[in-house]
């Protein structure tokens, strides 16, 4: 089987729309492109952006081999002079980007790419799979992991996620948004996220009884073992072999830090009456862990019940974000270069409102209270505007014109930051560490009302009013 190249891993227009480009010299404009999402997954208040690390892994290795070249000539539609482009091709253009962890809001660019015209549009389709599948797993974490209200979330997912990228890299977004760890033992390898697991209902079957299986696992593993307890009986077996195997083998060496897990059954019943068994038995540093298709919904429910859950596993659920599996980032021009270098902004016009594009090359401005150190306000501008925040400034909601907002005590900073320069990464790539630390922090500087998880505060997005007036002059060429 050939090896996987993924700069192959694109759709079969960009190669003809490329070809074409190539043909009548557009090839070398420069142009502009923007990658944004018109809808948070869940209906939710915002998203977390996800899988730069991935695009600047992509982008570093872009290239196509004989193999591929062979392939693409067999299609009989390409010229050759456009194959030996691609045999000497090499991304020289510049992506700035929202950092990984960042939240983000609707039509906002989280990237934008500036490059000849074949480099930016034979990079669309990877650059979407990789932001749009992390952020949709990243934001759905924390949706979970908000929902557990300071309990550590375990992902658990990899054997229904979509394939093994899907396993992988899901995991690893799932700690950018949130969570403690995975059950992923390659995502551990591979990215640094802590994998962790002990014991499925086979390990407990494999012995003649359930003690045994206990007492095995406990002198094998004494440093803060994880018991299963519902292979056959949670409360009448489980519950009472864990407590014996605890004190019969971990107590006399000194160890206290354990654990039981719950994976069926009624889990907010079922850990309370664990609950009181270990107390009574002196083993309240013993914790519980729960599983067993897990979501926010669920566990906000236990939570609300009461649970004495410590720990939650949670699977299928996040990393198939299964209840809005799809995050809808799109990749658009939005201007292009004419022969003398100038900037011409582009539109994209439709019936469907929601579909016409902010056009331009722009900054992304964010607002911050310098009171409460919380998010006000992000601000899309034309890539030449300056906002000055030891001064006032006027923002206003490009839906509604009359209203407006002036901001006096505030801090602006710009969201998106050089990643490539004239095809060279001049991004320093953080540790998956201090991504989470980082998403962590941004998030609780958003206002509780954004955050709510039911009919959540419409955040603002506005544009500068010059930017609004050049997409207002654009809409009206093209009749809207």
């Amino acid at each position: 089987m050939k090896h996987e190249n993924l700069s192959m891993l694109c759709d079969f227009y960009e190669f003809t729309m490329s070809n074409g480009y190539f043909k009548n010299g557009f090839y070398k404009k420069n142009v502009y492109f923007d990658v944004f999402f018109r809808k948070v997954p869940d209906n939710g208040g915002f998203a977390i952006a996800a899988g730069l690390e991935q695009v600047v892994d992509y982008i570093n290795n872009l290239h196509f081999d004989a193999d591929d070249l062979d392939y693409l000539r067999s299609k009989g539609i390409f010229d050759e002079g456009f194959l030996g482009y691609l045999a000497d091709f090499k991304f020289s253009g510049d992506i700035y980007a929202v950092p990984e962890g960042t939240p983000v809001f609707p039509n906002e660019p989280i990237m934008t790419v500036k490059a000849p015209a074949i480099e930016a549009q034979l990079i669309e389709t990877y650059v979407l799979l990789a932001l749009n599948h992390q952020t949709l797993i990243a934001t759905k974490a924390n949706r979970i992991v908000r929902a557990a209200q300071g309990r550590a979330v375990l992902e658990f997912g990899s054997r229904r996620a979509q394939g093994a990228s899907g396993a992988t890299i899901g995991a690893r977004a799932a700690y950018i948004g949130g969570c403690a760890g995975t059950a992923c033992t390659l995502t551990d390898e591979l990215y640094g996220v802590p994998a962790g697991g002990t014991m499925a209902h086979s390990w407990v079957q494999m012995f003649d009884s359930e003690y045994d299986a206990f007492k095995t696992y406990c002198e094998l593993y004494p440093d803060n073992p994880t018991l299963l307890v519902d292979t056959y009986n949670t409360l009448k077996s489980g519950v009472p072999n864990a407590i014996k195997v605890f004190k019969e083998v971990l107590l006399p060496k000194g160890k206290t830090k354990c654990a039981i897990r719950l994976d069926s059954g009624d889990i907010s019943y079922l850990s309370k009456k664990a609950r009181k068994m270990l107390d009574d038995a002196g083993l309240t540093d013993c914790t519980i862990t729960a599983s067993n298709s897990l979501d926010e919904g669920l566990i906000r429910d236990l939570m609300m019940q009461g649970a004495q859950v410590d720990t939650f596993g949670v699977g299928e659920r996040l990393v198939t974000s299964s209840s809005s599996p799809v995050f809808g980032g799109v990749y658009k021009l939005v201007a292009v270069e004419d022969e003398s270098g100038e900037i011409v902004p582009k539109i994209k016009v439709s019936e469907n409102t929601a579909k016409i594009t902010n056009p331009h090359f722009k900054k992304l401005y964010r607002y911050y209270d310098n009171e409460s150190g919380k998010a006000l306000a992000d601000e899309l501008c034309v890539y030449d505007e300056i906002v000055d925040d030891s001064k006032s400034h006027t923002i206003f909601d490009p839906n509604a014109t009359w209203k407006t907002k002036t901001l006096t005590d505030f801090t602006a900073k710009e969201l998106l930051v050089p990643v490539f320069k004239n095809g060279e990464c001049v991004y320093e790539l953080p540790d998956i560490k201090e991504i989470a630390a980082y998403a962590k922090a941004q998030i609780d500087l958003l206002w509780d009302e954004v955050k709510r998880f039911e009919n959540p505060h419409a955040y603002y997005v506005d544009l500068s009013k010059k930017l609004y007036e050049i997409k207002s002059i654009l809409l009206s060429v093209y009749g809207m």
